[in-house]
């Protein structure tokens, strides 16, 4: 059973450009497969129920993130893990050498409070090109907290205030389960890597190729570097093979080509529809993603252009499955990163879920084969295409500016 979105008034943003006024939704919450989803698409709720599983957990905390910064957000979470681990509760937190902002020491409070931090990739080498991309916190066993959104203040603050529109959702059920076991197995490849061991990228590679995520209707999927059958885009291909319908919100878009195909022909037999960033931490990406719509839209695929607030969200509804986790629709989610995909097959999920996309629609802008003719003259063409060749091995090395 599902309860539906409710609008938060405090969060209005009228948009410059004469756009619809926009406001995150309020929590949700959705019973599926055996399973309870509360989703948060509001920013501030986001780090309200993450501090509140914090204080809850009465055994153990497993924490896994890719961003994690020293500012006022990262602080309260910081110190939330620091009170768990005074009272006892074994806390292990583990964020990517990359992402890292707040930077070792911010930590060590958690450390002499008797909880573990470790780095993932915490020497330069092949390994630094591969970054734990996932974002995902267990609490005792029973609840993962998990989705697109970082530990910063970005992630957590309203669209008026600088925040970026996202997505977290915290499950109750037994795909807990299969996060705790991968958390494991993560936690023991970081704690080799630290000791200097040569073996483990092919050994990471070897854990994402083996994991088996099972084949019931809630599954914790998994992505890792060059990795392809057992991955959680593997997965998601099959999906797309005889897909009638397919919505989506990513945050970056610059997938394989034999991605874009099946999505195209989606598009071309049945109804797809795709809302990408009109705003972006990264400005290439936005170049990247245009440079590829032409296919689409001659294909009928509906895209829409979200610029209230910088996109960061990540899901993914295909026929009566969806995805909910960490990995975009680009080459580096698909190909590098260590990512995460929990996916659940429920009509009533997928409905809740295309609701909330309406919702973000409705203050997108639509991108129709007029937009697409006038936009992509030669001069933008060539700035797209330098973007997209410049940040194939990473977003961050480009600064081409969007159009």
């Amino acid at each position: 059973m599902a309860t539906s979105p409710a609008k938060t008034p405090t969060d209005e943003v009228g948009s410059k450009d004469g756009a619809p006024d926009y406001c995150d939704l309020d929590p949700f919450h959705v019973s599926a497969a055996g399973h309870t989803f509360t989703f948060y698409p509001h920013g501030q709720d986001r780090l309200k129920a993450l501090v509140e599983l914090i204080d809850s957990a009465k055994e153990s905390l497993r924490v896994f993130y890719y961003l994690f910064a020293g500012d006022v957000a990262g602080t309260m979470v910081r110190d939330a893990l620091v009170l768990a681990a005074q009272r006892g509760v074994s806390v292990d937190l583990i964020v990517d050498a990359f992402g890292n902002d707040a930077g070792a020491a911010f930590f060590a409070p958690l450390v002499e409070a008797g909880g573990s931090f470790a780095i993932f990739s915490p020497k330069w080498g092949t390994r630094y090109l591969v970054r734990n991309h996932q974002k995902f916190t267990i609490c005792d066993e029973t609840r993962v907290m998990t989705g697109g959104a970082n530990v910063s203040d970005h992630y957590f603050a309203i669209p008026a205030d600088n925040g970026w529109c996202d997505l977290s959702v915290i499950i109750e059920g037994p795909v807990v389960e299969q996060f705790t076991r991968w958390s494991r197995m993560l936690s023991a490849w970081v704690a080799n890597a630290a000791n200097g061991r040569t073996s483990q990228l092919r050994r990471l590679r070897d854990i994402v190729k083996d994991w088996d995520g099972g084949d019931g209707p809630v599954r914790l999927l998994v992505g890792g570097p060059l990795v392809r059958k057992g991955h959680w885009a593997w997965v998601f291909r099959k999906d797309l093979v005889a897909a009638k319908r397919l919505d989506t919100v990513s945050a970056y878009f610059s997938p394989p080509r034999s991605f874009r195909r099946l999505i195209a022909r989606v598009g071309m037999r049945g109804e797809a529809r795709m809302i990408m960033a009109g705003k972006s931490d990264i400005a290439a990406a936005i170049s990247m993603a245009r440079l590829l719509y032409g296919q689409l839209l001659r294909a009928r695929v509906k895209i829409y252009e979200f610029a209230i607030c910088k996109l960061h969200m990540k899901l993914l509804v295909v026929d009566d499955a969806s995805y909910i986790g960490s990995a975009n629709l680009d080459k580096r989610s698909f190909r590098i990163n260590v990512e995460l995909m929990v996916r659940v097959e429920d009509a009533g999920l997928a409905a809740k879920l295309r609701e909330m996309i309406d919702h973000l629609q409705g203050s997108s802008e639509p991108i129709t084969p007029g937009w697409y003719a006038r936009h992509s003259t030669p001069l933008n063409r060539l700035r797209w295409r330098i973007a997209y060749w410049m940040s194939l091995a990473d977003y961050r090395i480009s600064k081409v500016g969007t159009s």
